[in-house]
C-alpha cells in the first residue's frame, strides 16, 4: 500500500497535544543543564528518562563520566526494517548575561523562551512526543527508533562519543539542531589553533635591545592573509560551502613600557572534505617556516588547543557530508516538504555538530534537522515558537514512517 502523507499527518495529529509539548519543553528549560553546573546534565537526564518510563517508553540511563549519563530510549519495531537514530544533546551552553529569565520558560506570543529552547530542549521534547505519539496510536514500525540523548555537545561530544563506542547500530540518523525548516547533509569540520610567537623583553625606552613579539606576530597575520587566504577561497563544498578561518583572539605584552616577550594567536578554522587536520597545521607550519628563513629573530609555535580536542584522542572534529540520496535523506527531505508545502533547500550555514561523530566514526548516514530558528542558539533570548515544535513532531514522524516502514503499508 502507498503512503499517504495527507493521512498520516492526520493520524499522529490525534495522538499528541499542543499543551504537552509546550508544557514537556518547559520543564526541560527549567532544569539547568550547562557547564556550570554541578553534575551538569545529569537532573535533566533523570527527567527525561522517568518522563518516558512514566509514558510506557522503553528507556535507559547509561553512565558516561563522572555523573552524567546520557538517556537511551528505545521504540521497537517488528524487525523487518531499517533503524533510525534520533540524537539530542542535552546540555546548553550557560546563560551569560540573557535579557530574560534562562530558566523560567515563559511562554509568550507563541515562542517558549530559555536557555536551551531552541538549542536544544524544544527539539529533544519534539523527538520525544513523536516516539510517544506513535505508540499512542498503536502504530507498528518495521524499524526501531532510538533516541539519544547525549551529554556535552556544547563542549566535548562525550556523550555521542560513548554513543559510538558503545557500537550502537542504526541505518540513519537525524540529529535535531534547529535548521529553519531546512536540512543539512553536509558542514565543515572545525579546528582551533594556537600559534605563540616568541620575542625578547627590554625597556620601552630602549626597545631595540628587545625582539617585539607583538610586531612579528603582526608581520605572520599579514603572511597568512596573503598566502592563505587565497586558497581557502578556491576550496568549496556544495554541501557545506567554502572553507574558511578566523583570527579570533591575540593577546601579547604586559604594559606599554615593556617590549612584548610573547604574543598568542588563537584561530578558528573550519575545513571541508579533502583537508585534514594535518594538511591544515602543515599550513600554517608553511608560512612559519618561510618567515623564519627570511627573518632569523622569528620564532614561533603552533598547536592545537586543547579546549577544542574532543575526549577520545582517536576522534577529530571532522566535516559531515551524506550522500543526497540515502534514504535518510530522502525521508527527511519529503517530511519537511510534506509539511511546509515546497521543496525544503539544504542550508551550508551550520556549524559542527555530533552528526560529524555518528557519520564518520560509527559509520551512520545522518542529517541535521530540527525545530527553530538557529540565530536563537545561544542568544540573550533564545526562544522557540510553538507552531515549529508541533510541525517538527509531524516531519519526525513521516521520515520515521518512510525510513522504518509501518507494517500494512
Amino acid at each position: 500500500m502507498q503512503m499517504n502523507f495527507t493521512e498520516l499527518k492526520s493520524l499522529i495529529a490525534e495522538h499528541f497535544t499542543e499543551e504537552e509539548l509546550i508544557q514537556l519543553t518547559r520543564e526541560l528549560i527549567k532544569i539547568p543543564s550547562h557547564s556550570k553546573v554541578k553534575d551538569r546534565e545529569r537532573e535533566v537526564a533523570l527527567y527525561i528518562h522517568e518522563f518516558c518510563r512514566r509514558m510506557g517508553l522503553e528507556s535507559e540511563l547509561v553512565p558516561v563520566i563522572d555523573q552524567r549519563m546520557n538517556v537511551i530510549v528505545r521504540l521497537k519495531g517488528t524487525g523487518e526494517g531499517k533503524t533510525l537514530m534520533l540524537n539530542g544533546h542535552t546540555d546548553t551552553v550557560p546563560p551569560y548575561e540573557m535579557d530574560i529569565d534562562p530558566f523560567a520558560a515563559e511562554l509568550k506570543d507563541g515562542y517558549i523562551y530559555g536557555r536551551g529552547a531552541v538549542d536544544m530542549k524544544g527539539p529533544i521534547a519534539s523527538m520525544l512526543i513523536t516516539m510517544l505519539a506513535i505508540k499512542r496510536a498503536g502504530i507498528m514500525l518495521k524499524g526501531d527508533v532510538i533516541f539519544t540523548g547525549v551529554i556535552g555537545e556544547e563542549e566535548k561530544s562525550e556523550g555521542t562519543e560513548a554513543v559510538v563506542k558503545s557500537g550502537l547500530k542504526a541505518d540513519g540518523a537525524i540529529v535535531g539542531e534547529p535548521s529553519n525548516y531546512e536540512y543539512a547533509i553536509g558542514h565543515r569540520g572545525l579546528e582551533w589553533l594556537e600559534i605563540e610567537i616568541k620575542g625578547k623583553a627590554a625597556h620601552g625606552g630602549v626597545p631595540e635591545l628587545g625582539i617585539n613579539a607583538i610586531e612579528k606576530a603582526a608581520r605572520l597575520i599579514i603572511e597568512i592573509k596573503e598566502k592563505l587566504y587565497p586558497k581557502l577561497r578556491e576550496r568549496f563544498n556544495p554541501k557545506m560551502g567554502p572553507s574558511v578561518m578566523n583570527f579570533g583572539v591575540i593577546r601579547g605584552g604586559n604594559q606599554p613600557s615593556t617590549v612584548a616577550d610573547k604574543c598568542i594567536i588563537q584561530i578558528d578554522r573550519r575545513y571541508i572534505t579533502g583537508e585534514t587536520v594535518d594538511s591544515i597545521i602543515g599550513e600554517y607550519q608553511q608560512i612559519i617556516d618561510d618567515l623564519k628563513a627570511k627573518d632569523p629573530d622569528f620564532h614561533a609555535e603552533i598547536k592545537r588547543m586543547p579546549s577544542n580536542l574532543l575526549l577520545s584522542p582517536e576522534f577529530d572534529h571532522l566535516p559531515l557530508e551524506t550522500d543526497a540520496g540515502d534514504p535518510i535523506v530522502i525521508s527527511v527531505k519529503n517530511g519537511i516538504k510534506e509539511v511546509i508545502g515546497r521543496e525544503p533547500e539544504i542550508t551550508k550555514r551550520r556549524g559542527w555538530t555530533d552528526a560529524a561523530l555518528l557519520s564518520n566514526y560509527a559509520g551512520i548516514p545522518t542529517v541535521v534537522f530540527g525545530p527553530g530558528d538557529i540565530s536563537y542558539s545561544h542568544s540573550r533570548n533564545e526562544r522557540v515558537a510553538v507552531k515549529d515544535l508541533v510541525n517538527a513532531v509531524k516531519i519526525y514522524f513521516l521520515a520515521i514512517a518512510q525510513f522504518c516502514g509501518i507494517k500494512g503499508y
